[in-house]
Parts: structure tokens; C-alpha cells; sequence
């Protein structure tokens, strides 16, 4: 017992992941079932994903901590499904994109396994990643503004909750802008409810299909942004506080998570980076060798959350698609400036990453293959000839 008192959970730790559960799932699930949906999933196929990305994180952040010792949280790709979202579906359907998913998973396991191959991402121009990732959620971050124009009482109480509650707790603001969207809709759309069972998910199994186009157009941007957006800053999050975890086996074992998810309909699993904050930081408690237990209440979290994922799904499915947007978008309001920020803050980079960001956001595809790809291409092309030149 006295070693139990001295080695188990402190309340800081548990607050610190029931509270790092709960932002990371409410302020970006609206994003994940919206780029699954425009993928060419079906209503049950995203419920599907949505469980399975939440309970393989779950299981992930519970896992590695537990081995480690350290507060290693794991998350889905927010900036991946904003991805999704800007793609639309690609010829073949869903089945194609989870084939990308797959192919996405075997990237990131080969980055953690092949030294080179992670250094290679990793010398990625900043700008260029920066302004892919900007031009990815541009249209998302704008949702809110059409959302106001839409319906200007809905959307500006959306807005306003959020405006409200970050005067106060930044981290809330979103999750309370989701609480009064879900709200909204139940006060005025009928819910399709049909007992408690309806709340409940069922796996769906989704056979893939793999094309060359969506290797181009999905799986590679699909893990360059999970890799620089998630997993690079979920690792400076850890070394910032303390802890010096090898990445490579990192970055294998969500790769892994993603393979067995991805059949389900789950698009990627990674580090987390905002909510790694939560658990491994002074807030988690004042021991740092016991804050791991804020990873793992994180984890049983967001495995709790991902069974009634069925319900979430159903109260998307009823809503406004522009209100569910206005929601998607405020969660990636933050991640938008930073990128925007790192995009455009070395001004000898300056003009390809402006260039990469305009492509990505366009919309742009070229023989199915969509923007994200063609933009940081275009802006490697820049960067190439301005070295020649010089």
C-alpha cells in the first residue's frame, strides 16, 4: 500500500487527463467525421473510424506510457482530417481512402524504423510544411464566417460561446462552442434517436482498395502533415518537459496503431501536441515521474468517448453541415496562425511558401490527385530555382 500511495495516481494527474480526454476528443471529432464524410464514408463507416481512431489512442496512450514511465499521449491527426476534408473522395470511394490510410501507417512506421527516411521528413523546408498545412485548413477556418451568414443567430452564438469562454480558459473555448452547437441542433432539428443502442457504434470493416492517384493525393500528404504537425511537435511537447523518450519507436508503434485502425475506417494515430501539453506538464502534478498516470486517465478517456461515438455521429448526420464546419473550424483556428506564422517568418523562404500555401488551398487536382501534393511541390520548385539562381 505505501508503495502503491507512493507510485500510483495523484489527483493532479487524474484531473490532467480526464481534462486532456475531453478537450482532445470534443474540440476536434467534428473534424475527424467531417473528413471521413468527405472521403466517401457513409454515416456508419465514420461512426466506425471515429471509434476506432479514438479506442486505438486510447489504447496507445495507455500502452507506451505504462512502458515508458513517461506521459506519452496519443492522438489522432486533426490537420489530416482537415486533409481529408479538402480532398473530397477520390475515385473508388472509401474503400480507396482507407487503402491510404494504410499506406499512410506503413510511411509512418518506416520513419520511425529507417533512420534516414525520418530525417528526410524532418528536413522538410519549415515554411513549405508550414504553408501546405495553412492551405489545407484555410477552408475549414473560414466555416465559421459562412456559418454567421448562414444562419447569423446560430452562428453567432457558436462564435460568441467560443469568444467567451477563451477569456477565461483557452482550452474550454472550443469544447464549449461544441456543447452549444449540440445544443442547437437538438433544439432544432429531430434527432433520429433510437434508444440508448443508438449512442453505441458498430464496427465496420472496410475492405481496401489501393490506386496510385490516392498514394499521391491522400497518403503521402496524409503523413507528411501527421508527421510535421503531430509527431515532430508531440516530441519537442515531451523534451520541452523533461523527458527524452527515443522517437523512432514512437513514431513505429502509432504507425502501427494506424494499420490496425485503418481497416475500421481510422485515418492515422500519432503523437499528440496540444493535449501532451496537459498531461506532461507542471498541471499533471509536481512529481514528473508520476504524471504518466495523466497519459494513461487520457487514454481510458478517450477509449469512453470513442464508444459512443455512434451518438456524435448521429448528431452530425441531423445538423447544418455549415454548423458542424463552424465548429471544425474554430478547433483549428490556432493551428491555422501557427502555420500561417511559420509559413511566412523567413523571408528568403517568403515567396515559395506563399506560393505552396495558394496552390494548396485552391482546390487544385490534377489527375485525381489533390492540392496539398501539387502545393508543396510547386514550392520545391521555387525554392529549387531560387538556389539555382543564386
Amino acid at each position: 500500500m505505501a508503495d502503491l500511495s507512493r507510485r500510483g495516481p495523484t489527483f493532479p494527474a487524474i484531473a490532467a487527463g480526464l481534462l486532456a480526454s475531453f478537450v482532445g476528443f470534443a474540440s476536434s471529432f467534428a473534424v475527424v467525421l467531417r473528413g471521413l464524410t468527405e472521403a466517401g464514408a457513409t454515416p456508419a463507416q465514420a461512426a466506425s473510424g471515429l471509434m476506432a481512431v479514438s479506442v486505438a489512442m486510447g489504447i496507445g496512450g495507455i500502452w507506451l506510457s505504462w512502458r515508458s514511465r513517461m506521459p506519452i499521449s496519443v492522438a489522432w491527426s486533426t490537420p489530416g482530417a482537415a486533409l481529408l476534408a479538402s480532398t473530397g473522395v477520390p475515385e473508388g470511394g472509401f474503400p480507396v481512402a482507407v487503402g491510404a490510410f494504410l499506406a499512410a501507417g506503413v510511411l509512418i512506421v518506416a520513419a520511425g524504423q529507417i533512420r534516414p527516411l525520418g530525417r528526410a521528413v524532418a528536413a522538410i523546408p519549415a515554411p513549405l510544411a508550414n504553408a501546405m498545412l495553412a492551405g489545407v485548413l484555410l477552408n475549414l477556418c473560414l466555416a465559421p464566417v459562412r456559418a454567421v451568414a448562414f444562419n447569423p443567430a446560430m452562428g453567432l452564438a457558436i462564435v460568441g460561446s467560443w469568444l467567451v469562454v477563451a477569456r477565461f480558459n483557452r482550452l474550454l473555448a472550443v469544447p464549449a462552442a461544441v456543447v452549444v452547437t449540440a445544443v442547437l441542433v437538438a433544439a432544432t432539428t429531430p434527432l433520429p434517436f433510437d434508444g440508448i443502442g443508438a449512442l453505441l457504434p458498430v464496427p465496420v470493416l472496410v475492405m481496401p482498395e489501393f490506386s496510385p492517384v490516392a498514394m499521391l493525393g491522400i497518403a503521402l500528404p496524409l503523413f507528411l502533415v501527421t508527421m510535421a504537425s503531430q509527431n515532430i511537435p508531440g516530441m519537442a511537447v515531451l523534451n520541452a518537459n523533461g523527458y527524452r523518450p527515443d522517437p523512432g519507436p514512437l513514431f513505429t508503434r502509432t504507425g502501427l496503431l494506424t494499420l490496425l485502425a485503418a481497416p475500421l475506417g481510422s485515418h492515422a494515430v500519432n503523437l499528440a501536441a496540444i493535449t501532451a501539453a496537459i498531461c506532461a506538464g507542471p498541471d499533471a502534478g509536481p512529481d514528473p515521474t508520476r504524471r504518466w498516470w495523466a497519459a494513461v486517465v487520457a487514454g481510458l478517456g478517450y477509449i469512453f468517448f470513442g464508444l459512443l461515438a455512434g451518438g456524435a455521429t448521429v448528431l452530425i448526420a441531423a445538423a447544418p453541415p455549415v454548423l458542424i464546419e463552424a465548429a471544425a473550424g474554430l478547433a483549428l483556428l490556432g493551428a491555422f496562425g501557427a502555420a500561417l506564422m511559420g509559413a511566412v517568418a523567413d523571408p528568403a523562404r517568403r515567396e515559395a511558401a506563399v506560393v505552396t500555401f495558394l496552390v494548396s488551398a485552391s482546390g487544385l487536382t490534377f489527375w485525381g490527385i489533390g492540392g496539398a501534393f501539387w502545393g508543396l511541390l510547386a514550392g520545391g520548385a521555387m525554392l529549387a530555382l531560387a538556389r539555382i539562381g543564386r
